[in-house]
């Protein structure tokens, strides 16, 4: 139950900011929508600005004239509020959550519609820069949202200061010091006949002793031991140099911060969030990694899942780094995705005349079949992790 309400919550969330921010940038430039849309058809329940009022409906199966089963209406009701100008906008809560879509006039997207008359209200028949605010808000959307919320949970927590004492407050699994039979609280006196006063000169130590032995006399429960550890060695990318490892981290502590502070922690954050995925990118192109480490729905799913069970904060970074992903993938040069549309805008701009709905539709195809390879490949990749843990 954790691991779904926490994914409604996550994709919930991220997908009707991006949405948000695709409606909000049309309607600022006069553009008329046709479809606000959380989810992928069918649709499920409808909400129409009429004149005087709202039109609701409610989707389900249902005969219809020629007596069979079909997905259509079951229920329609009529909202009166007498004045109201209706911008017969459709806001639609669709079946399928896994992404969705706001539909203006004058844009060939997703749905492939080419019903394009060069009116006023339609994005064609804007300027290009109108256009590519259109197609950038939902990124825009996105990138704020995960700076709000690594702001707000750095305000929230404060700064973390570690402590000097050469106390572990926390173990990795599978590390030297964990096998060796380290535990949370123990105090470190001596690594190889060495006096070690605070956590630098613990770290100073270690660090340059890699792949080696090292003796470590500590202080557990008021009862003092020695132990031999031979620790790991990892690339500093400071020195460029390799240290020594044994898994352990410090105490610490959060202290208040400033909101200047704040802000600055959260553009930190986010920017750390986008430099993961090209990291990612290059280790994929570099073999480094492999196509198979890509994760789709199930994976955030199981992740967000996790990180609800370990508290609140957890899950609201879990959700800024999301909304990072999200943000940097659509801003992709992918036909179907918004880099795509942007793209697109750009080259008209450049050649001085639009390209022809027929050219424009054949690129769409293009795009949606390579983000349709992508999506089953992140599914099947999901599915294996599924069954292999």
């Amino acid at each position: 139950m954790t691991t779904l309400w926490a994914t409604i919550t996550v994709l919930g969330v991220l997908i009707t900011v991006h949405e948000l921010g695709h409606y909000l940038a049309a309607r600022s430039i006069g553009v008329k929508v046709h479809r606000f849309s959380i989810g992928f058809p069918p649709r499920l329940i409808t909400l129409t600005s009429i004149a005087d009022g709202w039109e609701f409906r409610l989707f389900f199966y249902r005969r219809n004239e020629e007596g069979k089963l079909a997905w259509g209406p079951i229920k329609t009701k009529i909202i009166s509020r007498p004045g109201k100008k209706g911008t017969f906008t459709e806001y639609c809560l669709a079946i399928v959550p896994l992404g969705g879509y706001v539909r203006v006039a004058g844009m060939i997207d997703e749905s492939l519609d080419a019903d394009i008359k060069n009116e006023p209200d339609e994005l064609n028949s804007k300027p290009k820069w109108a256009q590519i605010w259109f197609m950038s808000a939902g990124v825009i959307m996105n990138t704020l949202l995960a700076l709000f919320i690594f702001t707000g949970v750095a305000l929230y927590t404060g700064k973390p200061v570690i402590s000097t004492e050469p106390v572990i407050s926390e173990l990795v699994p599978d590390m030297p010091a964990k096998t060796a039979g380290l535990k949370p609280g123990d105090r470190i006196i001596e690594i190889n006949g060495k006096a070690v006063n605070t956590w630098a000169e613990l770290t100073e130590i270690i660090h340059a002793l890699p792949d080696q032995e090292i003796k470590l006399v500590y202080e557990q429960e008021g009862r003092e031991a020695e132990i031999n550890v031979l620790t790991k060695s990892s690339f500093n990318q400071q020195t460029g140099d390799l240290m020594g490892l044994i898994g352990i981290y410090p105490q610490f502590h959060y202290e208040p911060i400033t909101v200047g502070e704040g802000i600055s922690a959260g553009l930190r954050s986010t920017k750390n969030g986008f430099g993961l995925l090209i990291v990612s990118i290059r280790m994929i192109s570099s073999g480094q990694a492999s196509i198979r480490d890509l994760g789709g729905p199930i994976m955030i799913a199981q992740l967000a899942g996790e990180t609800a069970r370990a508290g609140w904060i957890p899950l609201l970074l879990f959700m800024a780094l999301i909304s990072c992903n999200l943000a940097f993938i659509n801003v992709l040069p992918i036909p179907g995705l918004d880099g795509g549309h942007i793209f697109i805008t750009l080259i008209e701009g450049i050649i001085r005349r639009p390209l022809t709905v027929k050219m424009r539709m054949a690129i769409q195809q293009v795009g949606m079949a390579l983000l349709l390879i992508l999506m089953v490949t992140v599914i099947v990749n999901d599915i294996g992790r599924l069954f292999s843990n």
